[in-house]
C-alpha cells in the first residue's frame, strides 16, 4: 500500500503506484505548490482520514481543473476529490517511496528563467494534448 498525506490531517492510500509522474510549469500549478503531478486511477485511491478537511477551489474560466487543498495546513492535494476515472494528485503528498521517474515537463514556455530542467524527460511548450 502506498501512503500519502499533507500535515497528516488528510491521509490517503493507493493500492498501486501512479501511472505516470510529470511536472507542470504553468504559473497556476507553480503558485499553488502542486507542479509535481502523479497520475492515478480513481479506483486505486482511498481517503483514509480527513475527507471533511478537504476544501475545493472550483476552476473558473480559463482553467479546466478544480483543485483540492487541506483546510488545516493549506497543502495542495491536486484533484483528490475528482469524479473522473483518473486524475492528478500532488506527487509531493506521496509519503511512501515509489520507484518512478519523471515522464514529462509541460508548459516549459512558462517556467521561470532561473529554473534549469535537469532531467531528460520529454518537454512540451504547453499542454501535450493541445499540441
Amino acid at each position: 500500500m502506498i501512503k500519502g498525506s499533507c500535515c497528516k490531517a488528510v491521509q490517503f492510500e493507493l493500492n498501486e503506484r501512479p501511472d505516470m509522474l510529470g511536472m507542470c510549469h504553468c504559473s497556476r500549478c507553480r503558485k499553488v505548490g502542486a507542479s509535481a503531478l502523479a497520475f492515478v486511477k480513481a479506483n486505486t485511491l482511498r481517503i483514509t482520514s480527513g475527507r471533511n478537511l478537504i476544501a475545493v477551489y472550483k476552476a473558473t474560466a480559463q482553467y479546466q481543473y478544480s483543485r483540492c487543498f487541506c483546510s488545516v495546513c493549506g497543502t495542495a492535494l491536486g484533484e483528490l476529490l475528482s469524479s473522473s476515472a483518473s486524475f492528478v494528485i500532488n506527487a509531493h503528498c506521496i509519503d511512501s517511496d515509489i520507484v518512478m521517474e519523471n515522464a514529462f515537463h509541460e508548459f516549459v514556455a512558462d517556467k521561470p528563467s532561473w529554473l534549469a530542467i535537469g532531467d531528460s524527460a520529454q518537454q512540451f511548450a504547453a499542454h501535450p494534448i493541445k499540441q
